[in-house]
Order: structure tokens, then C-alpha cells, then sequence
């Protein structure tokens, strides 16, 4: 009986001890899981932020057609700085990838490279965001369209009518000033 006992008792303890180091296996497999886990998401989370952080959109001409191979840069609002400048495509668009989270202006540049011709509105971006953008030129009034010359009322509507639609609340026409002979 003893014997059985005996047998019995080191069966136990070698079943208990078979089961902490399994449990041990399991608690360090977990753990090291855990971290794999934690290190894969911080990773991802980081090329997330700089892969699909970005601003994109469409360049229009006052008529709202495409404005094809037009300069468009990306101005940090914060410090004012210049990010990036490109070429729209043949359908007016734009993409500036890979930025830094914060707040941005897309600027359509003139001919000549150093006259804004319009901006868009502020643009925040958030880590892993893409925000999207349209940005119009601005309808240029000329005191000749061809041949024809607008004159009277009818320039003084299309002038208020471009006015109001950039914003402007009140103008005041300026005389007319001829220089003494």
C-alpha cells in the first residue's frame, strides 16, 4: 500500500510539474505575442501616418474646366514655408503625399511663377487622413472680351457679381484720373 502511495504521490507531483511549465510555455508565448503585437501595431500606425497623410484635389479655371499642367504648391500655414510644388495632370489634378500632420494651403501659381492666383481654403490634416481640395481661379474681368468692350450696367453687374462670389461685401469705384497737360 505504501508502494501505491508512493507511486501515486510522484505521479502527482510529475503532472504538477508538467502542467506549470506548459502553463509557463503558454504565459511566455502570450507575452511575447502581446509584445509582436503591440510592435507590429506602432509600426504600422507609423507608416500609416506618413503612407496615406496627404492632400490631393483639382485645379479649375474660372469656368470650371480642368486647368492642365498648372503650377500648385502646398503651403504650411503655420510657419508659412513652401512643402511642395508640382504640375497638375491633364484632368487638373493634384497630390502632395507623405506630409506632416498640420494645416495647409494649396496656392494655383500665375505664369510667371511668383503671383498666387488663388488658394484654397485651410486645410487640416490629421495623421493617416487624406483630404481632399478644389481650387478655382479667379474669374479676370478685362475691359475688352475680343472685340467687344463691356461698358455701363453690364460691367458694373459682372464686377459686383465676381465680387460677391470672392467674398468681397462692399466696393467703392475709384474717379477716373487724367493726367495734367
Amino acid at each position: 500500500m505504501s508502494r501505491i502511495l508512493s507511486i501515486t504521490i510522484v505521479s502527482l507531483l510529475a503532472a504538477s510539474t508538467l502542467s506549470l511549465t506548459a502553463q509557463q510555455q503558454v504565459a511566455t508565448a502570450t507575452a511575447s505575442r502581446e509584445v509582436s503585437t503591440a510592435v507590429m501595431r506602432a509600426t504600422v500606425a507609423k507608416a500609416r501616418e506618413k503612407a496615406f497623410t496627404m492632400i490631393q484635389g483639382s485645379a479649375l479655371n474660372p469656368t470650371n474646366g480642368h486647368l492642365v499642367n498648372a503650377v500648385v504648391r502646398l503651403r504650411d500655414a503655420r510657419f508659412g514655408r513652401i512643402v511642395d510644388r508640382q504640375l497638375t495632370d491633364k484632368s487638373g489634378l493634384f497630390a502632395f503625399r507623405a506630409i506632416d500632420p498640420g494645416s495647409y494651403i494649396v496656392e494655383i501659381m500665375a505664369d510667371d511663377d511668383q503671383s498666387v492666383l488663388a488658394a484654397s481654403q485651410l486645410l487640416n490634416v490629421d495623421a493617416g487622413e487624406a483630404v481632399s481640395a478644389v481650387v478655382k481661379a479667379p474669374f479676370h474681368l478685362s475691359p475688352f472680351d475680343g472685340a467687344t468692350r463691356i461698358t455701363g450696367t453690364a460691367s458694373a453687374i459682372l464686377i459686383a457679381t465676381e465680387a460677391a462670389a470672392n467674398g468681397v461685401v462692399a466696393f467703392v469705384p475709384t474717379p477716373s484720373v487724367t493726367p495734367n497737360q
